[in-house]
């Protein structure tokens, strides 16, 4: 996974806050999500993961949380009822990189369930009120895509 590879397949403004995060990580690293009708300014992370069908690197900013030394993730897809593409990444290669600011760390992901995923639950919708309307949108269906990311010397669980 290199700093050049361009991201693909992103609409623009995804796309522009990926390069962002290449050129500029300290300004990348808080996203002003007003323009989106979001609650403000969010603490964003980079993570970049190799494509389960493409083997290429795919690189997503995604608005993270902190658990202890976690980091942690939401993977609704905006309340849609099917999995977002980097979620299924992870899926089948859970060893991959994050970007938080200027500091890089190889990681690995696994999905937060039961008691743990209750207990993060409000962490997660204290930084992103919208997910709670997401979670409304799936009807009383819950979540499965929640990712939990820790550094890989202290957390070594596959998915």
């Amino acid at each position: 996974m290199t700093d050049r590879d361009e991201p693909q397949e992103l609409p623009q403004w995804v796309a522009d806050h990926v390069r962002l995060y290449l050129e500029d990580p300290d300004q990348a690293h808080y996203w002003d999500s007003t323009p989106f009708d979001g609650p403000g300014i969010l603490p964003t992370l980079l993570l970049i993961t190799t494509g389960r069908k493409s083997g290429q690197t795919r690189m997503l900013p995604l608005i993270y949380g902190k658990a202890g030394d976690a980091f942690v993730i939401v993977a609704s897809k905006g309340g849609a009822p099917s999995h977002p593409a980097w979620y299924l990444n992870l899926a089948d290669h859970p060893d991959c990189q994050i970007r938080v600011g200027r500091d890089r760390s190889d990681v690995r992901a696994r999905t937060s369930s039961g008691e743990e995923r209750e207990k993060l639950w409000p962490l997660m919708t204290g930084i992103y009120p919208p997910y709670d309307d997401y979670q409304a949108m799936l009807k009383g269906a819950r979540f499965p895509w929640w990712c939990w990311i820790r550094y890989l010397p202290k957390f070594l669980v596959p998915l």
